[in-house]
C-alpha cells in the first residue's frame, strides 16, 4: 500500500483551488521520490499494483456480500493519457459479473432530449457492483465548455458563468444524492503533458496495429490544449468535495498512473464498514439440517 501522505498529494481538497500547471505529470512528485530513483520507484509501483490487483478481488467480493455500497469510478483525461489501459491493468483482477464499464460518445438525439445528466443516471452501478465511466457527465462542463456550438435543444438564454455554475451545482447535488444512498464516488483526473500525449499520437501514426486509435478528431482538440486545461481546472475546482474527490494523477508514466489508482480505489473500499452478512438462529438451523443431510447421503 502506498501511505497516506502520498496519496493525499494527488487528492484535491474542497477548500483548495488548483492550477494543473502546478501539477506534476511526471514520476518525480516529492524530493523523496527523487532520492529513491526512477527504477527503483518503478520496481515498487508493479509490486503495488500487483498486490491491489489482488487485493482489490478480495475485496469487490465482500462488497457484493455485503450490499449496501456502489462503487462509481469516473475517468477523464484528455485523448492518449491512458484511461483505457489504466481500467483494463487495474481492473484485471476483478469478477466480471460485478464491474461495468461505459464508455460515453457522442450523445443521440435522444440524449439531448433529456437534461444533460439522464443518460448517465441509466448506467450507475447497483449495489454490491463496480461502475465505471470512461468519460461522464463532466464532458458537459468539458467539451461543450470548449465548444458551446454543441449546447442544443435547450431555452433561450445566455451560456455564461452562472450557466456553467449551474452545471456545477447540478453535479455536486447529483453526486451528494448518490453518496447519501449508498454510492462511493472516485474521480480520477490522468494528467498527461502535452509533450507525452504528442508522442503517443506518434506512436499510433508510426505502428500499424495502432493506426485505428487515430482520429482526425484527435489533432482538431489537440489545438485547443489550453482552453481544456482551464475547464478541467474550473471543473475540479467547482467539483472536488468531501462526498466525490478529484484525484489529480500523473499520466506521462503510465506505471505510476496504473499503481495510484489501483492503491485510492483499493484503499476506499477497505476503509468502508463491509462484511459479510450474519445469518440469523432460523437460517443457523436450516444449514445445520443440510449438513445433515448431506452427510448422511
Amino acid at each position: 500500500m502506498i501511505k497516506k501522505k502520498y496519496i493525499d498529494l494527488f487528492r484535491v481538497e474542497s477548500e483548495n483551488k488548483v492550477h494543473l500547471k502546478n501539477y506534476d505529470t511526471g514520476w518525480a512528485q516529492t524530493e523523496e521520490f527523487k532520492d529513491f530513483g526512477k527504477e527503483k520507484l518503478k520496481e515498487r509501483a508493479q509490486t503495488v499494483l500487483e498486490q491491489n490487483i489482488a487485493d482489490l478481488a478480495q475485496v469487490q467480493q465482500l462488497l457484493y456480500a455485503d450490499d449496501r455500497y456502489s462503487l462509481l469510478i469516473v475517468f477523464q483525461a484528455m485523448d492518449a493519457a491512458g484511461k483505457d489501459g489504466t481500467i483494463k491493468h487495474v481492473m484485471s483482477g476483478v469478477n466480471p459479473q460485478g464491474c461495468q464499464v461505459f464508455s460515453f460518445k457522442k450523445p443521440s438525439t435522444e440524449d439531448l432530449d433529456h437534461n444533460f445528466l439522464w443518460r448517465y443516471m441509466k448506467s450507475l452501478p447497483e449495489r454490491g457492483r463496480i461502475g465505471i465511466f470512461n468519460r461522464s457527465y463532466y464532458e458537459d462542463v468539458l467539451v461543450v465548455k470548449v465548444h458551446p456550438e454543441l449546447l442544443q435543444n435547450l431555452p433561450d438564454g445566455k451560456r455564461g458563468k452562472t450557466f456553467w455554475e449551474n452545471r456545477y451545482e447540478d453535479i455536486n447535488a447529483f453526486e451528494h444524492h448518490l453518496k447519501r444512498n449508498g454510492t462511493v464516488i472516485l474521480k480520477f483526473f490522468l494528467n498527461v503533458s502535452k509533450q507525452e500525449q504528442k508522442q503517443r499520437f506518434m506512436e499510433r501514426l508510426e505502428h500499424p496495429e495502432k493506426n485505428w486509435k487515430f482520429s482526425g478528431s484527435d489533432l482538431a482538440e489537440r489545438e485547443h490544449w489550453d482552453d481544456y486545461m482551464k475547464v478541467y481546472e474550473d471543473a475540479i475546482n467547482a467539483t472536488s468535495t468531501k462526498w466525490a474527490p478529484w484525484y489529480i494523477i500523473p499520466a506521462d508514466n503510465k506505471w505510476i498512473t496504473r499503481a495510484l489508482v489501483a492503491d485510492i480505489i483499493t484503499s476506499t473500499l477497505r476503509n468502508l464498514d463491509l462484511e459479510f452478512p450474519k445469518l440469523n438462529e432460523e437460517q443457523l438451523k436450516i444449514l445445520a439440517e443440510a449438513r445433515k443431510k448431506l452427510e448422511a447421503e
